[in-house]
């Protein structure tokens, strides 16, 4: 196994460098560094992590079905656990309005 460190190290310019780069930057006159008060009026973006919460929640349960259920429902390829789903709301919605 590699003992190669794989984290990105950030190297901090040195003063000299810094100056050199500020000075690229000021003479590009499409891309003019951000002044102290733009800098201090930015306001943080805050993206929510992972997908949008749904609003018809789903319970997790650990369920068996027979082997042939999952074989036909697998078949069906992708989405086949929300077919399955559907399936099983079809039937309570039909059961239930008798009920």
């Amino acid at each position: 196994m590699s003992k190669v460190s794989k984290r990105t190290t950030v190297r901090v310019p040195t003063a000299a460098e810094d100056k050199a780069i500020m000075a690229a930057a000021k003479s590009d006159p499409d891309s003019q560094p951000l002044t102290l008060r733009q800098l201090n009026a930015m306001i943080p973006l805050r993206l929510p992590l992972g997908r949008p919460k749904s609003e018809n929640k789903k319970l997790l349960v650990s369920v068996r079905y027979s082997p042939e259920v999952i074989t036909y429902f697998k078949s069906t390829r992708e989405g086949w656990q929300s077919r399955m789903d559907g399936v099983l709301r079809q039937y309570v919605a039909r059961h239930s309005r008798s009920a």
